[in-house]
C-alpha cells in the first residue's frame, strides 16, 4: 500500500522519510517530490510499505504528528488520473480583470 506524506520539512530527504517510517513496518519505497529545476523539495512525498497492515498504522500514528516543527498530513495514495478534469495553474488575466498599460 501506498501513502502520501504532506507537510514535510524542506530537509526531508529520501532516506530522513524512510526512517520516519520504518518503525511502521517494511517498506519498498520512499521518495520525495521536489522541484525538477532546483531540485528542492515540493514539502510532500510517498512511502510504499510491503504490507496494508503497517501502512494503515503508520497513516493512524503519524497523521498530524510534528516533525521539525511541521505536522504532517498522512493519508492513504490517490493513483493519478490523468482523465480526471484539473484547475489550471494560472490564469493569465483571462478577460476576468481590465488590463492596464
Amino acid at each position: 500500500m501506498k501513502i502520501y506524506v504532506g507537510n514535510l520539512p524542506f530537509t526531508v530527504d529520501h532516506e530522513k522519510l524512510k526512517e520516519l517510517f520504518s518503525s511502521y513496518g517494511e517498506i519498498e519505497e520512499a521518495t520525495v517530490i521536489s522541484d525538477k529545476f532546483s531540485g528542492r523539495s515540493k514539502g510532500f512525498g510517498f512511502v510504499t510499505f510491503k504490507e496494508d497492515e503497517s501502512a494503515k498504522k503508520a497513516i493512524a500514528e503519524m497523521n498530524d504528528k510534528e516533525v521539525e516543527g511541521r505536522n504532517l498530513k498522512v493519508n492513504e495514495a490517490k493513483p493519478f488520473d490523468p482523465d480526471k478534469p484539473r484547475q489550471p495553474r494560472r490564469d493569465f488575466n483571462q478577460g476576468n480583470q481590465r488590463r492596464r498599460f
